[in-house]
């Protein structure tokens, strides 16, 4: 594995260590190809900011830093530059406007939130028994993939479902069938390996192998340590063996377009 674009810094409020030490990290690990994805910065109308993003007041400093870096270590890392981003259908033409402007070359999606995220602030990670939250991620986390923004898709298996198997069957073989419909790939997500969380999920990725989506892999890199978690690779490559995965390796990055292009 020589490539990773699923990294976080500090300015997410709950990551640690220097740009610099990252990329290090990277290189000495044997990463040929980096990305910065770090959390989307978005104010919201009422004025909210979120914690656990960038604060939009930190952008320039996020883009001039990583710029100066990625032209010190050109010869030895390829660096790209963009941001994990939540699809929200009331706000997401303005989020991508900001991060296209801002200077963001590609997006991830993280699909952390049901809904617009206000006012419920509904988590995808918490535990979930109704049906229409279910079909609400499901439905959320196509939507994005259709608007054409998304590199790929992280942690897809974050939704914590506690209702009928049959019926999260059904919706996450939307999502893994319209991956593959549009090649958009599915993220094995490491940081869920490194600390013991529910994803990567069992059920999810057999569906994913039964449906032939494309799968990537991401170091969600929160410390410099993570930066190349090759420890991690073996773990992911057990569940690509057991479920007969379609991995693509490295996912080729689709460059970031202003919705008002389109």
């Amino acid at each position: 594995m020589n490539y990773n674009y699923h990294t976080h810094t500090y300015r997410c409020h709950h990551a640690d260590g220097t740009e610099r030490e990252y990329i290090e990290k990277a290189i000495e690990g044997g990463i040929k190809y980096m990305g910065f994805s770090d959390h989307i910065p978005f104010r919201f109308p009422n004025g909210f900011e979120s914690e656990h993003r960038i604060y939009t007041c930190d952008v320039k400093d996020y883009f001039d830093i990583l710029k100066a870096l990625r032209e010190e270590y050109k010869d030895k890392i390829e660096i790209s530059i963009g941001f994990e981003s939540e699809f929200y259908p009331k706000y997401y033409k303005e989020m991508i406007q900001n991060a296209t402007e801002a200077g963001a070359e590609y997006l991830i999606l993280g699909q952390h939130y049901l809904g617009n995220e206000l006012p419920d602030r509904i988590t995808s990670s918490s535990m979930h028994e109704k049906y229409e939250e279910l079909k609400e991620y499901a439905d959320t986390v196509i939507m994005a993939m259709e608007s054409g923004y998304f590199t790929y898709v992280a942690h897809p298996d974050i939704l914590n479902f506690a209702g009928d198997d049959k019926l999260y069957d059904s919706e996450m073989r939307r999502i893994c069938a319209k991956s593959r419909e549009l090649d958009i790939p599915l993220e094995i997500n490491f940081i869920g390996i490194r600390t013991n969380r529910r994803y990567p999920y069992e059920k999810f990725w057999k569906i994913a192998g039964e449906e032939k989506s494309p799968v990537t892999f991401g170091f969600d890199a929160h410390d410099a340590d993570a930066a190349c978690d090759k420890k991690s690779v073996s773990k992911a490559m057990e569940l690509v063996e057991k479920h007969k995965l379609n991995y693509i390796g490295k996912p080729k990055l689709r460059l970031l377009k202003n919705p008002s292009d389109s």
